[in-house]
């Protein structure tokens, strides 16, 4: 029960009337994370068939990488009681909408929306809600799309609908949400607004970069009168 890299496990955390909770929510919470990993292989086999598609129809792909990943019990545990939820499957299934998430590394800003568009038409997908951190960027200069998504795993004798949080961003956005996480949790950062203004500062020049090489991709297809073929 103990998280990768932790000496705390979520057990150690719980109070005895959380204990018992969990010990008799013990099979439906490993059925459930189930359900959820079996939601993050559909997502991705989405994404990976657009890929697929558009390598063959249009001869580049949109998608650099896909990578996806599950809450661990302990982060799992640690939301339901800042939340003041209790300790149940339930209480993760009407309340956590990021158990499962799924990030797409594209090449352009225009991918984002374009697949992002691509996914929410297909009959078998739910958008639950979205949230868009490019046309409007977090306060810190943060730029990703996020979808959570609801989509149907087919089991032997029903058919459950799970909720999937699902993050589009450049490599351009992603290169800076990696190193700007590395700065922001070092200790002891003496002057956090200097480096905050500079974090802001490098997230506007890469997303007017990620502008600019698009601009170069489109004028290359014009010369190459591929210009409608996206």
């Amino acid at each position: 029960m103990k998280e990768y890299g932790s000496s705390i496990t979520f057990w150690d955390k719980m109070n005895t009337e959380e204990r018992e909770m969990f010990i008799d929510n013990t099979n439906e919470f490993r059925n459930l994370m189930m359900l959820y990993t079996c939601a993050l292989k559909e997502i991705t086999t989405k994404f990976e068939v657009l890929d697929e598609e558009f390598s063959v129809r249009f001869n580049r792909n949109p998608v650099e990488e896909i990578k996806s990943r599950l809450k661990s019990p302990n982060s799992i545990f640690d939301k339901l009681k800042r939340k003041g939820l209790p300790i149940t499957v339930q209480a993760v299934r009407d309340n956590l909408f990021d158990v499962a998430g799924v990030r797409i590394i594209c090449s352009f800003p225009e991918d984002i929306y374009n697949l992002a568009d691509m996914l929410t038409r297909q009959d078998d997908i739910k958008l639950i809600r979205t949230k868009d951190y490019i046309a409007n960027p977090k306060e810190n200069g943060y730029r990703s799309l996020h979808l959570i998504v609801q989509v149907p795993i087919f089991l032997s004798d029903r058919t459950e609908y799970m909720n999937v949080e699902v993050q589009l961003r450049t490599i351009a956005m992603d290169f800076w949400a990696s190193i700007e996480h590395k700065v922001r949790y070092k200790k002891d950062i003496k002057n956090t607004e200097i480096v905050s203004s500079g974090l802001k500062e490098c997230a506007d020049i890469i997303s007017n970069l990620d502008i600019y090489m698009q601009n170069i991709h489109h004028y290359i297809d014009e010369e190459n009168g591929e210009g409608n073929k996206d």
